[in-house]
């Protein structure tokens, strides 16, 4: 993913197997190999995520357009 460090990645996951929302399988290979998948509550939060997800993008166009007024509304009056 672009913009996102091997770091950063590293320790989200890690938050998220301590939280039990994905399971580590870490094979004993060379070179590593890791893989990662929902848990059973990791599944359940996407599941109750996406009506919300689709409800902001359905809705971006909403949010942008009130931005957009309340930076010129804004804008006038620090003038």
């Amino acid at each position: 993913m672009h913009g996102v460090t091997q770091r950063m990645l590293t320790l989200t996951l890690r938050q998220l197997e301590r939280d039990g929302l994905v399971l580590r399988h870490d094979f004993d290979e060379v070179p590593p190999k890791v893989e990662y998948e929902l848990s059973d509550s990791g599944m359940e939060l996407l599941v109750r995520m996406v009506p919300l997800w689709t409800w902001i993008v359905e809705n971006a166009d909403q949010f942008r357009d009130a931005r957009q007024r309340f930076d010129s509304e804004h804008r006038q009056a620090n003038l």
